[in-house]
């Protein structure tokens, strides 16, 4: 099946500086990360993140806990009108909250659940499920052909893959966070044995001084127009 690349690296200026000695290279490329201009990380909020130790953006808005490529790739495609589902909750269901018609997340934490609770919007239904047993991943079951977006970034990750497809509607398309991953990778095999194409987005993240993968699965048809 397709399995397609989209990588970023870190801005020159920073990359230059982290070849210079340990301390110099350190504090230029955090003096960059907060004052520079044209700083890819520092345009897209990473230092408020940094702060706030969670993912907002430059105006401490929340986002996905996503790579940034990801983010910047769905932010230029999503729709008002979609219907959204999560298998984990956070700052990403309230990002999709301001920007979609509809978002439905499944929560297995109580704890955060109650947190997630008090700022949840209008648009959005929050659900708890316990892990084991199979309720967690088999939520989906309520919901056939409903959804325009499934996202993958919780608990049960390979078992919830195999309840994605039905849930989607003829356009639906799934997200996948921290895709490369070994441990998820049967769960993304199945994707691709049903059809659906790959598209990796390698990179940063918010707050985060390593890079992973958010991943794209789609279909023809599907509702980004890939």
């Amino acid at each position: 099946m397709e399995n397609t690349k989209f990588v970023h690296i870190f801005s020159r200026p920073i990359q230059r500086a982290l070849r210079r000695n340990a301390l110099t290279g350190t504090l230029y490329a955090i003096a960059s990360l907060r004052f520079g201009a044209n700083c890819y990380l520092r345009d897209r909020g990473w230092w408020e993140s940094f702060r706030a130790r969670g993912a907002v953006d430059g105006n401490w808005l929340p986002i996905p806990w996503y790579t940034y490529p990801a983010i910047d790739f769905l932010s230029s495609r999503v729709k008002s009108d979609w219907k959204v589902f999560e298998y984990g909750s956070g700052h990403s269901t309230l990002w999709w909250a301001r920007h979609v018609a509809q978002v439905t997340s499944c929560e297995y934490d109580s704890t955060w659940f109650d947190i997630v609770e008090t700022r949840r919007p209008g648009n959005v239904s929050l659900l708890h499920r316990n892990t084991g047993g199979g309720g967690y991943a088999r939520v989906l079951e309520d919901y056939p052909a409903r959804f325009d977006v499934v996202v993958i970034d919780g608990m049960e990750r390979v078992e919830c893959a195999r309840y994605a497809a039905p849930a989607l509607n003829a356009g639906g398309i799934v997200i996948w966070d921290n895709s490369d991953k070994n441990k998820y990778t049967s769960g993304m095999d199945l994707l691709q044995s049903q059809g659906f194409k790959r598209l990796d987005f390698d990179g940063p993240g918010p707050g985060a001084v390593r890079g992973w993968s958010t991943s794209v699965f789609y279909r023809t048809g599907n509702c980004l127009g890939l």
